[in-house]
């Protein structure tokens, strides 16, 4: 009979359940994380807590007691050197249980048990702090945090007010600027529309120069054939000479 036997036997006897809850001790004090499932992890959390809690003070005796549960002096050495320097300040409470769901195949429900001061992405989550929340109590407390608040409500409103009174003015001047811009920006075009028109008279007086430019080489043509003409005439008036210059031969064949 099991009268007042509260604890879990896990279906062994004495002995392999010790045996089995020293082995998985020793593998959470070297891994800092198993998993398992979620009866043998709430009996491996009483059966690790008080040796954790007996390594915060390193002797000779601690470490010979932890040694006769663990039976490994690896798991020993990193328990008394690490560990228990790890969660020096901590009143208990050295592991933490995470359910998983169940099992395929005969349906157990699973877990993972760990060591609380070594799960990192936790330990940034509280370092940043609890979100704040903001409650009322009592009767004299709650109307004064009602006054409170109306003030405040009042103090916003006249915060509004001032700075709308003073987008206001802004805004006319705003306004004010706008014409003086739009014409500026209208004078501005005007030149620009003055530019564009005198662009045809320059292309004008282009055109006029490149036809004068052509109507050059038709004057010199014309000067070439009037030089042409007048060294003409000098051969012409050379042909009486030739004619004379034989009627002197003949006289003087003649007088002979």
């Amino acid at each position: 009979m099991r009268h007042g036997k509260r604890f879990n036997h896990l279906s062994r006897t004495s002995a392999h359940r010790k045996a089995m809850l020293a082995n998985m001790a020793s593998s959470l004090i070297i891994h800092k994380r198993i998993k398992t499932t979620v009866a043998k992890a709430k009996a491996l959390r009483t059966y690790i807590e008080p040796l954790i809690t007996k390594s915060k003070t390193d002797s000779t005796h601690s470490r010979r007691v932890v040694f006769s549960y663990l039976n490994d002096k690896d798991a020993v050495t990193e328990l008394f050197r690490e560990i228990s320097v790890k969660v020096a300040d901590r009143p208990g409470g050295y592991t933490r249980i995470i359910k998983i769901g169940a099992r395929m195949g005969d349906n157990a429900e699973m877990a993972l048990i760990e060591l609380v001061d070594y799960n990192e992405n936790l330990l940034d989550a509280k370092a940043k702090g609890p979100k704040k929340t903001r409650r009322r109590r009592g009767g004299k407390k709650q109307e004064e945090g009602v006054d409170v608040a109306e003030q405040a409500v009042e103090t916003a409103e006249e915060s509004v007010e001032d700075a709308t009174e003073e987008e206001k003015p802004a805004d006319a001047k705003a306004m004010a600027d706008k014409p003086a811009s739009a014409e500026a920006m209208a004078d501005d075009e005007e030149p620009k529309a003055e530019e564009v028109k005198e662009e045809p008279k320059a292309e004008k007086a282009e055109e006029v120069k490149i036809e004068e430019v052509k109507e050059e080489p038709e004057a010199e043509k014309a000067e070439e054939v009037k030089i042409e003409e007048v060294k003409e005439e000098p051969e012409a008036e050379e042909k009486p000479a030739s004619d004379e210059a034989p009627e002197d031969e003949e006289k003087k064949d003649k007088k002979e």
